[in-house]
């Protein structure tokens, strides 16, 4: 039996099915192979109880699309999910998010959501002005009035679309108002630090109807580019992306180079937008010293000699090994 990993709780894998919500728990076959299991996920159920409901997955399908974070799969759309107010704005973390759908070859959707609060216009101009001229498509909600949901809706029809966003921003609130109900839990922002507070505590794959679905998940904002190389940060920016500036070198991070084409780069992008990609290659500068420092220190444990693998000797023994050949030539012509 074949179905789809709805939520993840513990060690315990909520599985949708013809028959209905199966729990199910991990073949050991699929431990010991170290096969991760997402929501989102299609898999392969072995020995079902239909009194009990309960089932092992044996095997995982084929993905088409793999968040890293949050991990979901087989999503088809993300749609960031920001507030106007309460929390305030955040451009860099907007764009984090942004850069990250870019990074996994999603095209993300930008939702504004809480306009009830004030009327924005400024801001609201502001973005329209920054965003949309690069191909996003942005909707400007409340969750509170239900307002901006028939721009929404058509959007994730025959989707799974992925809600991501900070603490507090309305993403539950959003789904609560899609879905007419309130299946999932709300918290106010918190009066004391004006931040968000975690209500969802795992992703879950809601159905909206027949082959349309809804991730909600947990806010989060700590999202770095620490796990790239600086030169590639510039295609997480569609303004620099596929683009051939008048640069002296082909590699150049359009930063402080001598010879980058510094002013045609900055005409093309808002300075918010390259503040924030100035950030990121910072972040991939680091993770790029400390690769190079690890690639130093840890040296290869083997190397190969006529397609046979052999024991690699460090340097430290090798040298030893040298001098010592040499005394013992020594010894033997003294002798």
């Amino acid at each position: 039996m074949i179905g789809r990993v709805v939520k993840i709780f513990s060690d315990f894998y909520y599985v949708e099915t013809q028959e209905g919500i199966v729990e199910s728990k991990l073949r050991t076959v699929i431990k010991k192979q170290k096969t991760e299991v997402y929501t989102g996920d299609f898999v392969e159920l072995e020995q079902f109880d239909k009194n009990s409901m309960q089932a092992f997955i044996s095997n995982v399908k084929e993905r088409t699309s793999l968040l890293s974070r949050p991990k979901v799969a087989n999503v088809s759309q993300v749609i960031i999910v920001s507030a106007l107010k309460e929390p305030d704005l955040n451009y860099e973390q907007l764009n984090r998010y942004i850069a990250h759908c870019e990074y996994h070859k999603l095209t993300p959707i930008l939702c504004f959501n809480k306009e009830d609060i004030d009327s924005f216009d400024d801001l609201k101009a502001e973005i329209i002005d920054m965003y949309v001229p690069l191909g996003y498509q942005v909707i400007f909600t409340s969750a509170l009035e239900k307002t901006g949901l028939n721009e929404i809706e058509p959007i994730l029809k025959n989707n799974t679309s992925i809600l991501c966003g900070a603490s507090g921003v309305g993403k539950s609130s959003l789904i609560n108002a899609l879905l007419k109900t309130s299946k999932q839990r709300t918290l106010p922002v918190s009066d004391k630090t004006k931040k968000g507070v975690h209500t969802t505590r795992h992703c879950e794959l809601i159905e909206l109807e027949k082959d349309s679905f809804i991730v909600d998940t947990p806010g989060f904002s700590h999202l770095k580019f620490d796990f790239m190389l600086p030169y590639d940060i510039k295609n997480l920016f569609v303004e620099i992306q596929n683009k051939d500036f008048a640069c002296k070198y082909k590699d150049c991070l359009h930063i402080s180079e001598d010879g980058c084409a510094y002013r045609e780069i900055i005409d093309n992008m808002s300075d918010i937008r390259y503040d924030s990609y100035k950030k990121f290659v910072a972040e991939a500068k680091e993770y790029e010293d400390r690769i190079s420092k690890e690639s130093i220190k840890n040296e290869a444990k083997v190397k190969f000699n006529q397609n046979r693998m052999m024991t690699k000797i460090s340097h430290k023994k090798r040298n030893l090994s040298r001098k010592t050949s040499k005394q013992n030539m020594y010894k033997e012509e003294d002798m």
